[in-house]
Parts: C-alpha cells; structure tokens; sequence
C-alpha cells in the first residue's frame, strides 16, 4: 500500500479537520498488533487522528516502536499504569505476565483497574474524542465512552465464523462453546449442530470446558458489543461473507470487515537497512538452497507442557523436514540431543520473532499453528498453508474454518478426539508430512494461494476492506 494517501472525498467535502479516533487494545501482543496497524492505516491514508492508550513499560514501548515503523509516529500515546495490587498480570500490565492462558479472564477483569485514569484521560483529549475503538474484552470503556458521548466501536480479535458461532451457543445457553443443553444437540453422537448453519456439526468433546468466570466475562462483552456502534473485524468480507452478512441482518450491531489489516503494515527505511536477526539470516540460506521450511508457533499464552514439547520435537525429527520453531523462553527442555540432531534442517528461537516477516519469507512453505486468528489470517495472506492445532479459546472453532470451510490446513487430532488431550509424535510426522510432501499439501497450497490474492484485492485501493474503513469513519465520525 502507499505510504500515504490524499484525504477521503467525504472528509474533504466536510470542511473540518481530521476526526480525533482513541484506540484501547488490550494489552496482549495477539489484541495489541491489529489495532496498530489499524491506527497506521487512518494515519498514512490521512482518514483520522489518532490516540493510542496502553499500560508503561514493555507495552508503551513496544506501542510507539511500531507506530513510528508504521508511519504513525506522531500518533499520541496515553499510559495507564496499574496500581501495585492490580492482580493477575498486573506487575507487567500485559497478558504475558499471567501464567497461562487460565489467567486470562482474571486479567480481563483487573483491567477495571484501569478505568478512573482511562475516563480522564478521555475525557481530556484535545480535539475531543470522535470515536473510541476498544478491544471488546475492555467492555467497561464502552460504558466510559458513553458517558461522554463518544460513539464506540468494538474490536474483535476472532474471525466473523468464530464470533456468529459463539453467538448462537450464547443465545442456547449462556456459555462460549456448543453445550449438551441446546437444541442443536445431539446426545447419540456427542455433536452440535449450528441450527442456521446445519452444515455446522462439532463434537462437543473437540472444545475447553467453560469456567463460571468465563461465561461471565463472555456475557460483559456481549453486552458490550450490542450497546456499541459496531464492532470492528480484522477479516475481509470476500473471505467470510456467508457469516459477516448473518450478523449483519440477523445479530448486530453492523461488523466492519476491515482487514486482514497486517496488509496495511508498512516497512520504514530503518527496517530495511537494520541488521538482520539470525533467524532471517537461517532462512535465506534455505531459500538460496532451494529448501521448503515449516514454520512452527504455538502461541504465547499456553505453556505446552514438557512431556508434549518433547513429542513434537520427536514428531519433527522424524517427519524428516526443514523448520524453524519458535518458542517460549521458558519451553527449554526439547529432549536430549533434539537440537544436535536437527542441526543444518531445523532451528529452535527462544525469543519473540516477528512472524509477519517469516511468514513472508520466500523459503515458508507451511505453517504449524495453534489456530489464533491473527495466525491464520497472516498465514492465508502470504498464501502459506497450515497445519492446525488448536489448544484454547476459539482455536476449534478456527481449524474448523481452515480445514473444512476455506480448505488451506491440515487440522492435528488428540490421542483420544478430545481438546488438550496428548498428541502424539506419530500424529505430528503425519500432518507434517502430508502437508509439505503429500498430494493433499499440493491442493491446500493452490487453494490458500488463490485467496491470498482475494486478501490483496480487499485491501487494495478500491477493494471491499479500503472502502469500509473510509466508510467507517464517514458514517461515526462525519454526523455531527
């Protein structure tokens, strides 16, 4: 996309200046990314200003690295710092300070914590706020927003599939996944059935048992979302278009399908002239060799057990295949002799790598994923086919899409069928495998690659995803 961009016709023609947009991610890498490149897009495309609101340290830090890369280095950023007996994840302010993803929900709610800043800091902007974006696990700054009457939109970090999903399980029964007490039910097979989409059909036992605080937050965000302007999908229209226009005409509020939104990540002259990491370095030497690599992250919330970490390193060193792994700091322990082994086809990073990047390498050929949506749809944007392993949140839901509904994955099976249950190093050589060297690899790949043409075409100029994000901003911000 181009750097920048002449104003929009309609914001020309109103003959004020620039809407004053407030952007509140939640304070997770996955929540946190999205919303800056939608902050860019508004800047380079001169649709909005724009005021960023994080935690200090390592977030506010990382906020205004990539805002300046993103060519939205004047964007404003707000700290709001926790208060020392903030709980779960507080001492960090991010979700990477919880210890897994268990923790989640009681972050989620320890960010009330934040909000008596928040309000002020709000109500302070100068010009005033024209718009509030917020991440919708954030509902109470929807509440704060309305208090002011600043229009409010929802962001939603899950595809338009995941969330028409959820709603109609929450609408059953309160709850986040298919349950036994609905009527798409079906007790002689263990399965749920979508009752507008009949082609819909999960096991139940395919999903994570739902805590009380877990349906209870699900329920404050839902409410969230109905009483906001809309919510905001990093997705493209053409991609799930079945689903977005159901909840358009059936759910509400309206969904903005603005993505995939890691499209609108701009590269500075700094990035292009900065050292490479070892990683890339690894990777051009694969690619100048004319080698396929596997890329394997399984996310940053879930700390994967040892005994599992082991069976996927057995599954790779078997399945006889390039890769580069990613993983957490703490995950070490990999067997012994595993990274001797591998030494030449296989590396192991122990740091935060930027995927965007590696998956855009030339020498990625598949993707190992746990099914965050952020993954999948930067994986079907470079046109790099998957390998899905979903392990928490609306991940089963995601491999569903990947696999049966979009075809460009492989989805990985438990030991038993059930979620967080033991996969085995066999399973893992044999997804692997099927992807980068079978006959069923060949097909995801041409698939996957026809829409990632689809993705570049909605957010080209002209496309479905530039003109919701102008419309957007036209329709909340340009009425008063």
């Amino acid at each position: 996309m181009a750097a920048a961009a002449a104003p929009s016709q309609a914001l020309q023609q109103h003959g004020r200046e620039l809407p004053h947009v407030a952007i509140f991610p939640l304070m997770a890498k996955g929540h946190t990314i999205p919303l800056l490149d939608l902050a860019c897009l508004l800047r380079r495309r001169r649709l909005a200003a724009v005021m960023l609101f994080t935690t200090p340290g390592s977030n506010a830090a990382f906020v205004r690295a990539a805002l300046a890369r993103g060519g939205a280095g004047d964007a404003a950023v707000v700290e709001l710092p926790f208060p020392d007996n903030g709980g779960a994840g507080a001492a960090s302010g991010s979700v990477e300070g919880v210890a897994s993803a268990s923790y989640f929900t009681a972050f989620a709610e320890a960010t009330l914590l934040l909000r008596p800043p928040f309000e002020a800091a709000l109500a302070a902007m100068r010009p005033p706020a024209s718009l509030l974006v917020a991440d919708a696990f954030l509902y109470w700054a929807h509440a704060s927003a309305a208090a002011l009457g600043v229009p409010r939109l929802s962001f939603v970090g899950a595809s338009a599939f995941a969330h028409v999903v959820r709603e109609v399980c929450m609408r059953d029964k309160p709850g986040a996944t298919p349950h036994q007490n609905g009527p798409g039910y079906d007790a002689s097979t263990g399965t749920y059935t979508v009752p507008e989409f009949p082609h819909l059909r999960f096991k139940v036992a395919e999903f994570a048992p739902v805590s009380v605080p877990d349906i209870e937050l699900s329920i404050k965000v839902g409410v969230a979302i109905a009483a906001s302007h809309g919510m905001i999908v990093n997705t493209f229209h053409d991609l799930e278009s079945r689903y977005i226009d159901h909840w358009n005409r059936h759910i509400g509020p309206r969904a903005w399908p603005v993505g995939p939104l890691c499209l609108a990540r701009h590269s500075s002259s700094v990035d292009q002239a900065r050292v490479k990491p070892t990683w890339i370095q690894w990777l051009d030497e694969k690619a100048d060799d004319g080698r396929a690599v596997l890329y394997i992250a399984l996310g940053t919330l879930i700390a994967i057990p040892e005994v599992q970490l082991k069976e996927v390193a057995n599954g790779l060193d078997r399945a006889d295949v390039d890769f580069i792994w990613a993983v957490r700091p703490g995950d070490v322990d990999l067997g012994m002799g595993f990274e001797d082994r591998i030494k030449g086809r296989g590396k192991v990073v122990r740091d935060w790598v930027d995927q965007w990047e590696i998956l855009q390498h030339a020498s990625i050929r598949g993707f190992l994923t746990h099914g965050g949506w952020n993954s999948v749809l930067e994986s079907i944007t470079v046109g790099v086919p998957m390998v899905v392993w979903p392990m928490e949140f609306e991940q089963p839901v995601n491999a569903r899409f990947v696999v049966d509904e979009l075809k460009v994955g492989v989805r990985v099976h438990t030991n038993d069928g059930k979620f967080g249950s033991f996969v085995k190093s066999e399973e893992v050589t044999r997804v692997v495998r099927e992807l980068m060297f079978g006959e069923a690899g060949v097909a995801i790949s041409t698939s996957v690659k026809a829409t990632a043409a689809r993705a570049q075409l909605a957010m080209s100029e002209g496309g479905s995803s530039w003109k919701a994000v102008e419309e957007m901003i036209s329709d909340l911000c340009m009425t008063t």
